[in-house]
Parts: C-alpha cells; structure tokens; sequence
C-alpha cells in the first residue's frame, strides 16, 4: 500500500481501569460463577484508540479526564510509557473511570461500565488544530463530543459505540462512523452519513457511503482468540490512520481487520502492536472487532 504519512491524530474519549475476571464461561442472570483469574489494566475506549494508533506509528494527543486518585496517576503513566501525549488529560474531582469486565475462555465479554471522571471532561477546554484529525467514541458525555465535532476544522472519525439517539448536526459533520452491526442496526440515523465502517465478526466488514455499500471484506480466522475486549479499538485506531494514509476503502478494511484480528489474540485491551504498514502488506485480513 503506497500510502502518504497521516496527520496528528487527537483522540478524546474515556480513560477507565479494567477489572478483568477470566473465566471458564459466563454467568447467567442471578448466577454465580467461580474460578476465575483476575486482571487490572489499564482501559476504556479513548485510551485503547489513543494507545493503539500510537503503536501503530501516529502521532497521538489523548484527551480525557482521570480522578485524583492512584488509578488516575497509573492510568496517565501507562498511557505515556505508550508513546502518547497525555497533558490534556485533566485531572477532576471524581473516580477514575471503572470497569468490570468478565471473559470466557472463547474470548467473548460482558462489562459494566462506571463513568466516574468521565462525565466531566471539559468541552471548553479541548483544542483542536488545523492540522490535526480527531478520533472519538460516546463513552463521554454527549455534548462534549458535539462540542468538538463542532469545532474540529479536520477529519473527523467518530467510533459510535455504545449506541445511542444521534442528532442530525452530528451525522452531517463527521467524515467516517464505526460501529458493529448492532449499532449500526441500533442507529437508523447513520443510513445518511457520508461513510461508514461496520463490522461483523466472523462475516468481516463492510464500508457503506450514505446507505450505499462501497466495499466489503471477508474475515479470515484467528487460530486463537483470547479477548475481544479491545479488538474494536484496534480496528478503529487502524481505520482511521489507514484512511489518513490514503488507503482506498477496501485496502483500509483490509488493514484494519489485520490490526483487531492480531489483538484478540492477546489478553489485555491495549495489545503490543507493530507499525501499520506491516500489517497493510496481507491480502486477506481476519476481522474479529466486536
């Protein structure tokens, strides 16, 4: 893939720590299951997309808010040993996000998510360059991700999960949405944006331009899947940066079902990841992103 170098990526999104248990499989409703092992990470979906696009060789400014609290000092910390640029991440009167997350030992989850710090990054305080393309998701207030669409002068990717009611200004503006096929199904709105990047597990992905399927992917299997947790991060991070980097539509899917298909086979939400272009080189790519 001849590709040109991408902008300076700013991702606003959450920050949280992950409470992970793996276990042999998941609870019902009411049930009790024992014998699990336990994890503590570092996550959320803004600091997993700012951690991946900056091991996949962005350039990377993370927005966000932590507490005042050790999670909050651990979570920065990890988040700068990633190579990203974290002093816009505000400190706030609030726990550091939180969230409790069971795994089965086919990599499938359930999580329940404690907004904490979160809720109360500051729109007004979160500045946008020309030059720089922004990436967000909606596990941050509403209005703060309308405030930042609204002034971003760039590219702007908005990965809409978890799905909600979005408003017209907001399917408008932004230049590429990523859900999974349950948001997407969950979001009739996106039918009218301009593009959109949605997955299907094991059926791939496709790319659709206002209700119009311009590409599609096949996915190929992954001989291990350990977590999903963070496989769609990766995908979006990946997305994102390849269409900065001039990829068409096709080749970008391509690479990025590469980049989430390399992370479910690792434990964590914030998988080791080599330079994109690495991963552009295959012809066929397993797409694994939830």
């Amino acid at each position: 893939m001849s590709v040109r170098q991408p902008q300076a990526l700013v991702v606003v999104g959450s920050i949280n720590v992950d409470l992970t248990a793996l276990v042999e499989r998941l609870p019902a409703a009411g049930e009790t299951v024992g014998g699990g092992r336990l994890r503590r990470d570092v996550g959320g979906k803004g600091a997993n997309q700012a951690v991946a696009a900056s091991r996949l060789g962005a350039r990377v400014r993370m927005v966000g808010a932590v507490g005042s609290d050790a999670d909050g000092v651990w979570a920065v910390e990890a988040i700068r040993n990633a190579g990203v640029d974290v002093g816009d991440i505000a400190t706030v009167d609030s726990p550091t996000g939180t969230a409790l997350i069971a795994v089965d030992e086919a990599g499938e989850n359930q999580l329940v998510v404690c907004s904490g710090a979160n809720a109360l990054v500051d729109a007004g305080g979160i500045a946008v360059g020309t030059g720089d393309a922004v990436l967000m998701q909606l596990e941050l207030p509403l209005d703060v991700v309308r405030a930042v669409v609204t002034r971003a002068p760039g590219f702007v990717a908005l990965n809409a999960a978890p799905a909600r009611r979005l408003p017209e200004d907001l399917v408008e503006r932004v230049d590429l949405f990523i859900v999974n096929e349950t948001e997407y199904a969950a979001m009739p709105e996106l039918r009218a944006a301009r593009r959109v990047a949605v997955t299907y597990g094991a059926a791939g992905a496709a790319m659709i331009a206002e209700g119009a399927e311009t590409a599609r992917v096949p996915a190929a299997a992954v001989a291990t899947v350990v977590n999903t947790v963070g496989a769609g991060d990766a995908f979006s991070a990946a997305l994102t940066l390849a269409i900065l980097a001039g990829a068409p539509d096709e080749q970008a899917l391509r690479t990025a079902c590469a980049v989430g298909a390399a992370a479910v086979a690792r434990p964590t939400a914030q998988p080791p990841l080599a330079p994109l272009e690495l991963y552009a080189v295959a012809e066929a790519g397993g797409c694994s992103p939830r």
